[in-house]
């Protein structure tokens, strides 16, 4: 099957789905030049060991090595943009032809393109929170702070170690996991877009929907599972998509 071939049949399977969700992974916000995690040679993980630096026991056990390693890369990408793929998945919800988005993504790219119902079962970088008391702050406290020499930085009220509100390893996954779990066993075709379907529990949603296509540069393990698998970049793939809508 051709590339022309496959825009069509995944058109065709949105077009006859009454409940799609979009499952999307780091490769969607490459073209928004966030770096994604596993290619070679540029993928973060490819330069740091995640089960080292990125967990809950790095953050309590030294939290200011953790914030010096980990604090710029979460948020250099503060100003990106949304590319074509958000947009894309943000018109097919607005035409109700997509229910939402569970995205494994903390950068907020998706709620920056329009899309209303989004899942983001990794948490996010609006804010952050106090370890011992748990008050909530926006995150620009705890940047700032870090900013001006202050490592780690401080809750305001009880002064315990600010966190942000991302899911480390080691965390337990959150609501929004809990809610995408229930949407996923009644959806009819889940779109995987830019995920390399490798991080458990959330790659383990692509066996729970009824179908599935995958839009993602690399194979991935769920692949024998998918109706259409494209390997080409998501923001040709769902602007093509569209355009096979007549939504272009």
């Amino acid at each position: 099957m051709n590339y022309d071939q496959k825009i069509q049949l995944l058109a065709g399977l949105i077009e006859k789905s009454t409940y799609t969700l979009a499952l999307t992974g780091a490769g969607i916000s490459t073209e928004s030049g966030i770096p994604d995690f596993r290619s070679p040679g540029t993928g973060l993980w490819t330069k740091f060991d995640p089960v080292k630096v990125a967990t809950v026991s790095a953050l309590r056990r030294d939290p200011a090595t953790f914030y010096a390693i980990n604090l710029d890369r979460w948020t250099r990408y503060a100003g990106a943009q949304p590319n074509a793929a958000h947009h894309a998945l943000a018109r097919l919800e607005r035409e109700r032809l997509l229910t939402g988005v569970i995205t494994q993504n903390i950068d907020g790219l998706h709620l920056k393109a329009g899309s209303k119902t989004v899942w983001e079962v990794h948490g996010h970088l609006r804010t952050c929170h106090c370890m011992d008391c748990e008050k909530s702050y926006p995150l620009d406290v705890l940047v700032n702070q870090f900013n001006s020499g202050i490592n780690p930085p401080r809750c305001q009220k009880c002064q315990g170690v600010l966190r942000l509100d991302v899911v480390l390893f080691e965390d337990p996954l959150g609501e929004d996991f809990y809610w995408a779990s229930r949407a996923v066993r009644l959806c009819q075709l889940l779109i995987v877009v830019g995920s390399s379907l490798q991080v458990y529990p959330v790659a383990g949603l692509a066996e729970e929907a009824l179908q599935v296509a995958i839009i993602n540069k690399e194979p991935t393990p769920f692949d024998y599972l998918a109706k259409v698998v494209i390997n080409e970049k998501a923001g040709q793939v769902l602007t093509d998509v569209l355009a096979a809508l007549d939504l272009q």
